[in-house]
């Protein structure tokens, strides 16, 4: 009986490697990305490259383990997800109320030690960030809310209560 059971898991197991999710490697539309509408410097370029952008971009750069199933379908996922929470290149796209609670999220997230998910940083060890990098992060997303506060006005940027 147990043999059965690891023979029919087994197959299971080769079938299921024939079917992948679509890889996550879009077109970015230069006018809808972050730096069209907000001055990203290098080393927070840098940082997003690294640390962020595998699930909050049109591009996953996808590791070896990633051509092996389940594990292909879990990381869609979490792209799927990570793109669906932030995107930095559709970030000119949102509406302005959006993109600055996305700035104020990206302010908590770092603070709290909540992004880059720790199962995502134990295989990244480059994408685990300094204490100079969170400042940085942080310094650039509350500048880009202080931008924002002065070039429109507030009703536009957060709901009424």
């Amino acid at each position: 009986m147990i043999k059965k059971i690891l023979v029919i898991l087994l197959i299971a197991l080769v079938l299921i490697q024939f079917f992948h999710p679509k890889k996550n490697a879009g077109t970015v539309a230069a006018n809808q990305s972050i730096a069209a509408v907000y001055s990203v410097p290098e080393n927070v370029k840098e940082i997003l490259a690294v640390s962020c952008n595998d699930c909050h971009s049109n591009n996953t750069l996808y590791p070896w383990y990633a051509k092996i199933q389940p594990v292909d379908w879990w990381l869609n996922n979490h792209v799927t997800e990570g793109k669906s929470e932030l995107n930095f290149d559709v970030f000119a796209t949102y509406s302005l109320r959006r993109q600055y609670h996305k700035m104020q999220e990206i302010i908590e997230e770092v603070r709290e030690n909540k992004m880059p998910l720790d199962n995502y940083t134990w295989i990244h060890k480059k994408a685990v960030l300094t204490s100079a990098e969170k400042e940085a992060l942080v310094a650039w997303a509350g500048a880009i809310r202080t931008t924002m506060q002065q070039l429109y006005p507030a009703d536009s940027l957060a709901r009424k209560k």
